[in-house]
Formats: C-alpha cells, sequence, structure tokens
C-alpha cells in the first residue's frame, strides 16, 4: 500500500472522532473503533496491505533514542511496552510520529506528554493496532485464516532487524537523558 494512502486512512479515523483522537487513556477511547470502521470499507486484500504497510511503519520507529524517550514518558519500557507506545504514536498521526521519530524529544510538545510530566493520567500506547485490522478483515471476508497467510507471505520478503537503530544509551541515566532529551528530562526528571 503505498505510504500516503496509508496514513490517509489514519487520518480518515482520526477525523471522524475530532478532539478525541488523542485520548489513548479512557476506557471509551473512540480512534479505535473508527479505525476499524475505516478500514472496512476497503477489500480484504487492502486490509492485508494496510497490515503490512502498519509493520513496516512501526518497524521505522525501532529506534534506541525514541525508545529511551518512551523509557522516561512512561516510567520504564521494556519490548511489548516499546510495541505498544509505537502502535500508539502511529495513532496520533504522520506529522507526529515523523517528528518523533526524527526527533523524540518533540514528544514534549504533546499534551498528553505533559500531563503525564505532572503526574496526571495520559498514555501514549495502544495495545496492537494489529488486532484491529484483523477486527476489520474477519468482518469483511469472514474468517482471519488467509488475512495471517497473507501478511505473512508479504513479510516474510521484508528484512526486519532484530534490534533497534541509532545510537544507544543506558534510559537510567539520568544525566544522558538530559543531555539527549532536554524537554522531556525537564517534564520527568526535574517536574
Amino acid at each position: 500500500m503505498e505510504i500516503d494512502t496509508w496514513w490517509g486512512i489514519i487520518d480518515r479515523a482520526r477525523t471522524a472522532v475530532g478532539d478525541r483522537a488523542d485520548d489513548r487513556d479512557g476506557a471509551d477511547d473512540p480512534l479505535p473503533r473508527a479505525l476499524v470502521d475505516v478500514l472496512v470499507g476497503l477489500t480484504p486484500e487492502e486490509i492485508a496491505a494496510f497490515a503490512v504497510t502498519h509493520v513496516e511503519v512501526k518497524d521505522s520507529a525501532y529506534r534506541y533514542p525514541l525508545w529511551n524517550a518512551a523509557y522516561l514518558i512512561e516510567g520504564g519500557c521494556g519490548d511489548d511496552g516499546f510495541t505498544d507506545f509505537r502502535d500508539g504514536l502511529v495513532l496520533l498521526g504522520r506529522d507526529t510520529f515523523t517528528r518523533a521519530v526524527a526527533d523524540p524529544d518533540t514528544l514534549a510538545d504533546l499534551p498528553v506528554v505533559v500531563r503525564m510530566g505532572t503526574g496526571n493520567k495520559g498514555w501514549i500506547g495502544y495495545e496492537a493496532v494489529g488486532y484491529l485490522v484483523k477486527d476489520a478483515y474477519r468482518a469483511v471476508r469472514g474468517e482471519v485464516d488467509s488475512f495471517d497467510a497473507v501478511v505473512d507471505g508479504a513479510l516474510s520478503t521484508t528484512t526486519r532487524s532484530r534490534t533497534p537503530a541509532g545510537e544507544r544509551w543506558d534510559p537510567e541515566d539520568e544525566d544522558e537523558a538530559r543531555r539527549r532529551l532536554p524537554r522531556l528530562a525537564a517534564l520527568f526528571l526535574e517536574g
């Protein structure tokens, strides 16, 4: 799937929920349902292509600097937590995603991150956008076995990194966090 088309689908879901698009913390988060609603308007092949591109986009954020930012924001962040963080980052839209991958310190601009930095509720992450895509496929096709086969087949020709890209540093080194992520450190280490 073309990347502009893919991000357009995310944007359509975000537009459908308006000012609630960035609210991952609430039990009544409307964005997951909105994304499924947009996806069920596609063919099964397009939904599977969306899933493949989702993996590729999420993999592009598999970077140590972003992981360390997530560690700071979340107060710790393991493998599964970083997967959820990247899924949630995707749901924040193309501009936010692109800025955060290029410079994770820009996450300090997000209202949810500012709230979290002051000890209030909030969460960027989202557990498994892939499940939403499968739900849409099931709704259109009536089964998911063929979905797994198509997506796994498409990804089998893709080289996926086993280790994050970018420079690695100890996420618990507060001096290093202040140097590399000064705005986030001001929110989470000084606040």
